[in-house]
């Protein structure tokens, strides 16, 4: 095991990482996106954009991007590179503002939160999408990993920090239990060479409606494209 840096949180720590890491000459085989938080309040990351959006889909979105030469190369017919992309129960309930990505009109924890969470199953669908029309070695899906009782809900309100405290040994699950459905994602063999699927408890599961909306998925793609500073080369592709 070996620790590189990387603020998710930061463009430039990002680009910094992947330089760091390429450098290396390493194949890369699995890659776990899995860095968030939940109800902060509001304010901004170092590269001005929304702390939900910023951290949790566009950090995400630039680390995939960088590293996807490394991906493809490392990929073979027999052995998929897997991409995993961890969402949550919470987009579902998320709504998609191409207009306002950065919650600046109304801002509201819960919205935010969950449209960061909305936008990384649209990416993965969509990201799936390109790999396969590029005949890439390399699969991409997305995980829901439970309820997991970790420090993600120190911005709750304190009523639910208690309720959490009192019952979280019975409805949550621990964050070994939470990681399972990414382990499963990123070394069963069931899932070699399957991509673009929503998985919770091992389980291919049916995400929100609107995540398969191709319209939105290449919108919002375009966009992040946009707001990382990365060329969109997904426009040649129907």
């Amino acid at each position: 095991v070996e620790f590189l840096y990387c603020d998710l949180a930061s463009m430039k720590s990002i680009r910094h990482f992947v330089q760091r890491f390429r450098a290396k000459n390493c194949p890369l085989h699995v890659l776990v996106n899995n860095a968030g938080v939940m109800l902060v309040p509001e304010r901004k990351t170092e590269d001005g954009f929304e702390e939900h959006f910023g951290l949790n889909y566009l950090g995400h979105f630039l680390l995939t991007n960088l590293l996807l030469d490394t991906l493809k190369q490392s990929g073979t017919h027999s052995h998929n590179a897997r991409i995993i992309t961890v969402s949550s129960a919470t987009h579902y309930v998320g709504e998609l503002h191409l207009n306002d990505l950065q919650s600046r009109c109304s801002y509201s924890p819960h919205g935010a939160y969950a449209q960061s969470k909305l936008a990384l199953v649209l990416f993965t669908y969509r990201l799936q999408h390109l790999l396969t029309a590029n005949g890439s070695h390399v699969t991409a899906n997305v995980v829901d990993p439970g309820v997991v009782n970790t420090e993600l809900y120190k911005h709750v309100f304190w009523v639910i920090k208690v309720a959490k405290w009192m019952t979280a040994w019975l409805f949550f699950k621990t964050p070994e239990e939470g990681a399972s459905t990414s382990i499963y994602a990123a070394v069963s063999p069931e899932m070699e060479g399957a991509g673009g699927c929503y998985l919770y408890n091992e389980t291919r599961t049916k995400s929100a409606d609107v995540a398969y909306d191709e319209e939105l998925q290449r919108r919002l793609w375009t966009e992040s494209c946009k707001m990382v500073g990365i060329s969109d080369e997904s426009s040649r592709v129907p």
